[in-house]
């Protein structure tokens, strides 16, 4: 049976695992990203894009600005839009899409208020005469009753099933009532589902219109929806109903049997079917239905996106609309990037003077910290759970470099207070860093602390500061202890690198009074 090994013996080995396995996690995670050409995500300030703020009609509540924000947050996400963003501002909501050249049309699909109304049809209207006419009726005057004869009663209608039509049923045609031709059409902000309205169809004002009663079902009925073409190759939206949905549904199709019920969608009429034409008696639907009617592809894949991300609770008002360039914020990235580059630099030349060999092991945290963030932040880029990298994110990397050379300084002085006592250099770094590690976790933790707090607290571009400084700060931790503790410890234990006339680690330990003492010796002894 074999001795085990010598307790330095296994010290050793463990702390070569730990080395390699950073360095090798660290060139590995950052070749994965090149190689498959991945890159930060830049934000809003840094892509140009555009960003809208909407503002909600009505009162909304704290509950329905916050699920607004959610319905909003799953339409940029299900569009595959990277780095946009949906947050609230006091009672508006602002939606941010960078680096995107069809942003308006992006834009226009999100903040669609997607409020569908089930309502009875009362009878047809014919296009508005205009506001100049003569026969316009007064701005605010209430919507008149259908006429007895346009009135799209099951009487009126007379619908009977035939199998000899080839619609499957004969019906009456009721033409529109002239009465309504001097009303115009209700405004989408108007469309209230309690009242009734004068809504037009897809095709705008010039086409037939409907004078609608009061809604009888919402679009929170709708379960799912997806925009196929139907066996005439037209564009619909089947959709599928919740289970209380059905059964509400399945009584407004009853009450309204042989009848037409508009589907209205912020303002407009998407589809007016007639209720199952083709049968004597009311059947259910068992949760399922279809919108029909002259929809484009991107009209029907639109609504469909819009429904299957659910209602909004509020109807948004665009209040501003904001083309960013992105020529600013690359100059000043440039510029940031450039002094904290320069900063970096003197820093790294001053480690290198002052504590000798160990100063290369801050130049190889610092190298692997970088290629570590470049590959997370890189990969976060395809996902929704980190803010956009923006300038504030630039910011919170480079105070992050702070952090990370502080961790280094506290550990390096630590050693030399070891070294001052008269241990010796192998002693220094075996027992220096117990206590250094305690200085360090309770520095990076307040760090920690603090920007998990300005996470949830603040808003916008600060998140993203404290999103970059808190991951940073991880970073370090992690480094700290699985990099610079073995790379230290090792070369403490290393004769090579601890006994260097000028370069090794015990005369960087012996930095200060006694290193001045030795270079004046070293010059009179020249």
């Amino acid at each position: 049976m074999a001795a085990p090994a010598p307790a330095g013996r296994a010290s050793s080995r463990n702390l070569w695992i730990s080395l390699i396995a950073v360095v090798a996690i660290s060139f590995g995670a950052f070749g994965a990203t090149l190689a498959v050409k991945w890159s930060p995500k830049l934000g809003l300030d840094l892509a140009g894009g555009l960003s809208v703020v909407y503002r909600p009609q009505g009162h909304p509540t704290q509950a329905d600005l916050k699920q607004t924000e959610a319905i909003l947050t799953n339409r940029v996400d299900s569009l595959g839009v990277s780095g946009a963003e949906v947050q609230t501002q006091g009672t508006d909501i602002v939606v941010t899409v960078p680096g995107v050249k069809n942003a308006r049309s992006v834009l226009a699909t999100v903040g669609q208020t997607a409020q569908l109304l089930f309502r009875p049809a009362l009878c047809y209207a014919p296009p508005f005469v205009g506001t100049k006419s003569k026969k316009a009726a007064p701005s605010g005057t209430p919507l008149p009753q259908c006429g007895a004869n346009y009135a799209l009663t099951a009487s009126n209608l007379a619908v009977t099933p035939s199998s000899a039509s080839v619609a499957g049923y004969n019906a009456n045609n009721i033409g529109p009532d002239p009465a309504l031709a001097s009303y115009p059409s209700t405004k989408s902000y108007n469309d209230t589902k309690t009242d009734t309205v004068l809504l037009p169809g897809l095709s705008g004002e010039g086409t037939l219109r409907y004078l609608l009663g009061p809604a009888q079902l919402t679009g929170q009925a709708v379960k799912t929806a997806q925009a196929q073409q139907d066996q005439t190759g037209a564009w619909v939206v089947n959709y599928t109903l919740t289970s209380t949905g059905s059964a509400a549904w399945d009584k407004v199709a009853q009450q309204n049997f042989h009848q037409i019920v508009a589907i209205d969608l912020d303002g407009q009429v998407v589809s007016a079917p007639l209720i199952q034409p083709g049968q004597s008696s009311f059947s259910s639907f068992n949760g399922t239905g279809q919108i029909s009617g002259s929809l484009t592809q991107q009209q029907a894949q639109d609504l469909a996106r819009a429904l299957q991300f659910g209602a909004l609770p509020v109807r948004l008002v665009p209040l501003t609309t904001q083309t960013v360039s992105p020529t600013l914020g690359h100059s000043s990235l440039v510029a940031g990037l450039g002094a904290g580059l320069v900063g970096l630099l003197l820093v790294l030349i001053y480690t290198v003077i002052y504590y000798r060999a160990l100063g290369l092991v801050v130049v190889a945290g610092l190298a692997l910290t970088s290629m570590l963030l470049w590959a997370i932040v890189s990969a976060l880029g395809h996902t929704t759970i980190a803010p956009s990298f923006t300038l504030a994110g630039v910011t919170g990397l480079i105070v992050s470099i702070g952090i990370t050379v502080d961790s280094y300084i506290v550990y390096f002085e630590r050693l030399k207070d070891e070294a001052r006592t008269g241990r010796s250099v192998r002693t220094s770094v075996d027992r220096g860093f117990q206590s250094a590690w305690r200085t360090v976790l309770a520095a990076d933790f307040v760090s920690l602390l603090a920007a998990v707090i300005l996470y949830f607290v603040a808003i916008g571009a600060v998140r993203g500061f404290a999103f970059f400084l808190g991951l940073s700060t991880i970073l370090d931790i992690a480094l700290t202890y699985y990099f610079t503790r073995p790379a230290v410890i090792l070369l403490g234990r290393s004769d090579r690198a601890s006994g260097a006339r000028r370069f090794g680690v015990a005369r960087g330990l012996n930095a200060g009074a006694q290193a001045d003492r030795e270079t004046e010796q070293e010059l009179q002894d020249a």
